[in-house]
């Protein structure tokens, strides 16, 4: 990957939810994996973000509000 393509820390963390949601195309998910693979910071961000994502699964019997997603994403960008 030439260092145009690179993916930079501030990029992934803008696109995380999107990226653990399925929601990117192959090319931006294959360059946020990259990324993780080199990046210990953020593959920590990612890991706390699905660990978290399964507590509350695990704890929910209903889909959280929009409103919880906002907040928590708020709580995630000031991480």
């Amino acid at each position: 990957m030439t260092e145009q393509e690179r993916i930079h820390c501030d990029e992934v963390v803008a696109s995380l939810l999107e990226y653990l949601d399925g929601e990117l195309d192959d090319a931006r998910r294959a360059r946020i994996e990259d990324h993780l693979a080199e990046c210990r910071g953020c593959f920590s961000r990612a890991e706390f973000e699905r660990a978290l994502r399964r507590r509350l699964q695990a704890l929910a019997t209903e889909p959280p509000p929009d409103s919880l997603k906002r907040r928590l994403k708020a709580i995630l960008d000031e991480f």
